[in-house]
């Protein structure tokens, strides 16, 4: 069992998935900085100062706290703040996702692109040459 798990573990894919797992793991507290420390307090001080992440709708009347953290201990709350702040998250990872992909896929489309000009622009390969001479007089015995 040990040496059938050491196998699946060490397969190319699991171990692409894990590197790429932790890579996802670091890039996340990358956009999470950038959210919570540059765009977050932009947006706070256009809508007057306040703090973005503290707002919320208190859905009991026992909450009196105006801090997220004491409302959500005095009762039900409606973290619509936090809620706002995950969203921009997920749209900045998905837009950067979005430009690597198309970068990858602009790379992509000039190596081919590449590829398919180097072809064209090489000599014809002896084969070739040969094979053209065979159709040309083939073609001429035909008339």
């Amino acid at each position: 069992m040990w040496k059938e798990f050491r196998d699946f573990a060490m397969r190319g894919n699991v171990v692409d998935l894990a590197i790429g797992v932790i890579i996802g793991a670091a890039f996340g507290k990358i956009v999470d900085s950038l959210v919570n420390d540059i765009i977050m307090p932009v947006i706070g001080a256009i809508t007057g100062g306040l703090d973005f992440s503290n707002y919320f709708l208190p859905l009991s009347h026992h909450v009196t706290s105006n801090v997220l953290v004491d409302a959500k201990k005095q009762g039900a709350v409606l973290a619509w703040g936090s809620f706002a702040t995950i969203v921009i998250n997920f749209l900045i990872v998905a837009f950067v996702l979005f430009l690597v992909v198309r970068g990858i896929n602009m790379l992509r489309a000039r190596v081919v692109q590449e590829k398919k000009a180097e072809e064209a622009a090489a000599p014809p390969t002896k084969e070739e040459v040969l094979l053209t001479e065979i159709r040309d007089l083939l073609a001429k015995s035909a008339k």
